[in-house]
């Protein structure tokens, strides 16, 4: 890698431990979601080394990856060890989130207290409708965020649009329930993804751009929801809080990137949506970072790919 080359940071990835895959067809029948999500055999799985691998061939350094938002918290904590084991095998690369059922009270409040310990950085991919509750039921998410701000962890949601074609796992997570999510939490950090369903432009609302100060919005799954426009009429609107995410593994790294570094974005600005805004949501500096990827084999790989 290039000393000066700023860091690419994929906001959205997912791995699953291998005895999930290889009994695919036995945990399809123990979550209604899951089921609804992997049904289609074409519906891919990865484990921590794919995720690696793919990163390495997309010269991505680092990535957020979680498990599967199941609704049962014992399938929670056997995502969540996955991805603790995995962290701690890649510690320079990956940036775990644990996934909880909020809808479970207590029992996900120390599950998240766990995986903090176990070197976790955030909460999420929360998925409501697959877990049973609304992202702006008050009672249900409070404890949740208050463990979230007592560690300074962010929270990605799911969230989706109102209108448009349906898709598996779309979900009635919309701008409005998000709305309502905020209007009630303010100081939380929230990940919306999948571009919050077309939230960036309600932003230019001052009312909702003063309430969502501590929103961002990641890209995940963006080249199937909608045309590459979006990525230049977004980072015009909010360009401080665009995430690059690709929702790997259902589309691939290096396609994600050849679409985003070609979808006229002023390099400065490409810059920030691949690695900048990311580096601010978990308050680590530039030498930090590059100290961190610079230090790893796959980093030199990727420097004489690139230099």
């Amino acid at each position: 890698m290039n000393v000066g080359m700023d860091l690419i940071v994929d906001f959205h990835t997912h791995i699953n431990p291998p005895e999930i895959i290889e009994k695919r067809e036995e945990y399809l029948t123990r979550d209604i979601w899951f089921g609804e999500l992997y049904g289609d055999p074409k519906a891919r799985l990865a484990t921590a080394e794919e995720l690696i691998a793919e990163m390495d061939a997309a010269g991505i350094d680092a990535a957020v990856t979680f498990g599967f938002a199941w609704a049962d918290m014992g399938l929670c904590r056997l995502a969540n060890d996955y991805v603790m084991e995995a962290v701690a095998c890649y510690p320079d690369r990956l940036i775990g989130f644990a996934c909880v059922n909020p809808r479970c009270g207590a029992e996900a409040i120390q599950e998240v207290e766990r995986c903090v310990a176990g070197g976790l950085k955030g909460i999420g991919e929360l998925m409501p409708d697959g877990q049973g509750y609304r992202l702006d039921d008050e009672a249900t998410m409070r404890p949740l965020v208050e463990i979230a701000l007592a560690h300074g962890l962010p929270i990605l949601t799911h969230t989706s649009e109102p209108v448009g074609h349906f898709y598996r796992g779309k979900g009635t997570i919309t701008p409005d329930v998000v709305h309502r999510f905020v209007q009630r939490f303010p100081q939380v950090t929230l990940i919306c993804a999948h571009w919050g369903g077309g939230l960036p432009f309600y932003e230019l609302m001052p009312e909702v751009r003063r309430a969502f100060s501590n929103v961002y919005y990641d890209t995940a799954a963006s080249l199937y929801l909608y045309d590459d426009a979006i990525f230049p009429l977004a980072v015009q609107l909010v360009s401080d809080k665009v995430l690059f995410a690709t929702d790997y593994p259902l589309i691939s790294q290096r396609r994600f990137l050849k679409r985003i570094r070609g979808a006229g974005l002023e390099e400065g600005e490409l810059n920030k949506v691949l690695g900048g805004n990311a580096k601010k949501i978990f308050e680590l500096g530039e030498t930090a970072w590059k100290e961190s990827v610079l230090s790893s084999p796959s980093s030199s790989t990727r420097a004489s790919k690139t230099s």
